[in-house]
């Protein structure tokens, strides 16, 4: 049973939060701000990546009953080897609590509050009876909105949430959306965004909000996993998805930590 419930927090996933990571030690490393507490910041990214792996297993239990009519979640947690809801309540619980009591005792307010939104944003998404997931609002409040929140978690550990400018947020919430639309097969909305977010990226490029190094941090790792959704629109949707899922998940997750620890330390 602890091995199921392990799984069903997807650590992998925790890539999503040391790409943010990494995007925003950028601005600090550029703007030459000293980076005098490197444990915290390690600190955060293990709690937010705690937290989030604790959301995904409330996720997967709000979705149960679709997921075992989806051949392609069939390998789900909890389809695969079956725990009782009490126990992985309990074990949501446990994880959540234990993650704002470190974060109440040992870290700035701001970072406790961009966390408080994360889990707020995550139970109106996939919990009864809001659950935005199975709106039409869905596409604003999953992906995207988790990017924006997950870059601004380490930016005011960093001393401020505005040491990322504005139009870096926007940014990663419309590529965000994208990815989201591009994993849900809606094509025209994808498009869409995309152009949306290509004017903006053009934007930063040109005022100096993003330099190469930081648009290589920001796209380029996501841009690996984007081409095999984009394919997926068109052709072998599962492989594509199964390859999406290592090079972001898995691949890039080493290169994020890599580049992390050399600039905090």
């Amino acid at each position: 049973m602890i091995k199921t419930l392990i799984k069903s927090t997807r650590m992998t996933w925790a890539s999503k939060n040391a790409n943010m990571f990494l995007l925003a030690l950028t601005y600090a490393y550029f703007s030459n701000i000293p980076i005098n507490n490197p444990l915290e910041i390690l600190g955060g990214l293990v709690l937010v990546s705690v937290l989030w792996g604790a959301l995904y297993t409330l996720n997967d239990l709000t979705d149960l009953d679709i997921d075992r009519g989806d051949h392609q979640k069939q390998d789900r947690a909890f389809i695969k080897n079956k725990v009782d809801k009490e126990f992985i309540l309990l074990f949501v619980g446990i994880l959540t609590s234990a993650v704002f009591i470190i974060s109440f005792a040992a870290f700035p307010p701001a970072f406790t509050f961009i966390m408080s939104l994360m889990l707020i944003n995550q139970l109106i998404y996939t919990v009864p009876p809001i659950r935005l997931k199975e709106t039409s609002l869905a596409p604003f409040f999953s992906t995207a909105t988790n990017s924006v929140l997950r870059l601004a978690s380490c930016a005011v550990l960093l001393g401020n949430v505005f040491l990322v400018p504005i139009s870096v947020y926007l940014f990663m919430y419309l590529a965000g959306m994208g990815t989201y639309l591009m994993y849900k097969s809606h094509s025209k909305d994808a498009n869409l965004v995309a152009i949306m977010g290509g004017a903006v990226l053009l934007y930063m490029l040109y005022s100096g909000d993003m330099n190469l190094i930081q648009f290589a941090v920001a796209v380029l790792p996501s841009f690996l996993a984007a081409v095999p959704l984009y394919l997926s629109l068109f052709t072998k949707k599962e492989s594509m998805f199964h390859l999406a899922d290592i090079l972001y998940h898995q691949v890039a997750m080493v290169f994020f930590l890599l580049c992390i620890l050399v600039i905090v330390f």
